[in-house]
Parts: C-alpha cells; sequence; structure tokens
C-alpha cells in the first residue's frame, strides 16, 4: 500500500505545466485532491495561506506553485522573480509546518546550479557558485527552499523534500516562441515552417552544446515515488542523465514534426554553458530504477499533444 493512499493531498500550482501532469499522474493512481484555486487562496498573503491550511487541513502538500518565466522576464523583472518565489515558498513551507502537515514536496529547477557546475552536475554543487546572472534572482530564491527544508527538518522535525528536476519537455508545455524553451519552441518552429512550405529554419547557436532532457510524464512519476518513499535532507536530482547535442536535438525534431528543408544555425547567438547534464546516481541510490521513454517517443507523444491543443 502505497503511503499516499487515504491521505488528503494538496496541490499548490496544479495548473502549471508541471502541475497539470502531476494531477493527472497522481488521480491516475486513484488518489484524491485538494485543489485550491488562486481566486480562494491569495498564496501572496499569509493569513491567506494560513486560512488554506486551517480550511483544507491536507496531511501532504505538492508545492509547485511559484512565478515562473523566459530569460527576457527576468531580466526585465528581476525583483519580481526574486521576491514573489521567496515569499511564497517561505510562506507555504512555513505554514504547512505550523498546521501539522505530515509532508511536503517540493522543486527547484537546475537553473538554481551554478553557472560554472561540473558535468554531471551532482546535487552537492548547488552551494559551490553563482547561477546563470540572467536569472540568478529567480534561481537563488528558489534555492532557499532547499535551506528552508532542511533547517525546518532539523529544529522541528518538519519532513520537507526537495526535488530537482533536468530540462523538462511534454504535454501543456509553454510554445510561445518568445518564451518557451529548446524543445517546445522547435517543435513549434519546425511545425510552421511544414505548415508554411518554408524551405529552411534559423536557429540560434552552434548546435554543439550538450543538454539532458527528462519528459515530464517520467519526471512525475519520479516525484511520485520520492513523496511515497524518501524522506532524507539532501535534494535529488530527477532528470534521464543522458547527453544530447543542441545539433541531434534540432535533427530528431525536424525528423518528428516532418520538417525536411535546411536547418541554419545562427552562430551570432550565445551557445550558453557548452555541457550540462545532470547526475542522477542519488536518484537510482534512493528511489530505484525507472523505465522513461525514450527521447525520440517522448518528442513524439509531445508533438501528438501539441497538434490535438493547437486552438
Amino acid at each position: 500500500m502505497s503511503y499516499l493512499e487515504g491521505k488528503k493531498i494538496l496541490v499548490t500550482g496544479a495548473t502549471g505545466f508541471v502541475g497539470r501532469n502531476l494531477v493527472r499522474e497522481l488521480r491516475n493512481r486513484g488518489l484524491g485532491l485538494l485543489i485550491p484555486r488562486r481566486e480562494d487562496y491569495d498564496l501572496m498573503v499569509q493569513g491567506e495561506v494560513r486560512r488554506m491550511f486551517r480550511e483544507l487541513e491536507p496531511e501532504v502538500v505538492f508545492h509547485l506553485a511559484g512565478m515562473v518565466g523566459g530569460i527576457l522576464a527576468n531580466k526585465e523583472r528581476p525583483a519580481e522573480f526574486f521576491y514573489n518565489n521567496i515569499l511564497l515558498n517561505t510562506m507555504v513551507i512555513h505554514e504547512a509546518y505550523l498546521s501539522g502537515v505530515e509532508k511536503l514536496i517540493t522543486l527547484i529547477g537546475g537553473c538554481s546550479y551554478p553557472a560554472g557546475a561540473l558535468s554531471p552536475i551532482s546535487e552537492d554543487q548547488l552551494f559551490n557558485g553563482y547561477p546563470q546572472p540572467e536569472s540568478a534572482p529567480y534561481s537563488l530564491a528558489k534555492a532557499m527552499s532547499v535551506v528552508q527544508a532542511q533547517a525546518y527538518r532539523k529544529q522541528y522535525g518538519f519532513n520537507a523534500i526537495v526535488l530537482v528536476p533536468g530540462n523538462l519537455y511534454g504535454p501543456y508545455d509553454n510554445f510561445d516562441l518568445e518564451s518557451s524553451h529548446v524543445i517546445p519552441a522547435l517543435i513549434r518552429k519546425f511545425h510552421e515552417a511544414r505548415k508554411k512550405g518554408l524551405k529552411e529554419v534559423t536557429v540560434w547557436g552552434s548546435g554543439k552544446p550538450v543538454r539532458d532532457f527528462i519528459y515530464v510524464e517520467d519526471a512525475c512519476k519520479v516525484i511520485v515515488r520520492a513523496a511515497e518513499i524518501y524522506n532524507e535532507p539532501d535534494i535529488i536530482n530527477v532528470s534521464s542523465g543522458k547527453g544530447i547535442s543542441i545539433a541531434e536535438l534540432v535533427d530528431l525534431v525536424a525528423e518528428v514534426v516532418g520538417f525536411d528543408g535546411e536547418i541554419v544555425w545562427d552562430r551570432s547567438k550565445p551557445d550558453g554553458q557548452m555541457i550540462k547534464i545532470f547526475d542522477v546516481k542519488r536518484m537510482k541510490a534512493k528511489l530505484g530504477e525507472f523505465n522513461f521513454v525514450s527521447l525520440k517517443e517522448g518528442l513524439e507523444k509531445t508533438y501528438q499533444w501539441y497538434l490535438e491543443n493547437l486552438d
């Protein structure tokens, strides 16, 4: 019997990218969920957060709510990204502890690791340097969840765990060309080029950087497993641990979408960190082995979802 069965489970941020997929995973397991709406509880107001826990009385909390955005938004509004995320996370964790929640699970992004982290990036590198400057206020605000969770565990015995998903992609992702990550941006770009009969598509950079991707439904399976069995202070990376060059990824997305034109590399645009792969030894040791879908299969599933939800 799973630890989660029969528990009152609350999910914040349930309408976001990870939230929607996690809610589906939990419901597929027959679990009942409490999903607070923004109009019911303003998580930026401590009294509202306290009222939410008092009225809903959850035993387990998946805390996914936060202010997220692309690099451009982070560069233009760094104070908002810092303030909103550090305040929201601080209050939710604190009020969860005060209300007697048994266990809280929250996430931070791989962007919280230092910009110069050595690949494969192990969890003990988290505070070994400064994150990418463009999104550092957001990244460091999220990283404070780790400090708070560990502090509350040490002083109060509060069972809060923090997971670090790698580069996620899949259903409910953001496909806006101005603010999306690489996979949804490529899917949309190649799809629109194929529909318009374009003979070439321009892609930023040199194609040489190597990245590590995980299909969001696979990540959610890991998150649920951690909620069921993991009760320790150390963070855990959640990713495939397998690298692929951006050039290979571009070719694969073009194949999946059916674009057979020329790919032009705009080398005037930055590549970013050349190699960024996540070390997943701790994930396997603490949570067991997982049968993840291949990158190609994940891309096919993502593109099919995109086609079904164009409107």
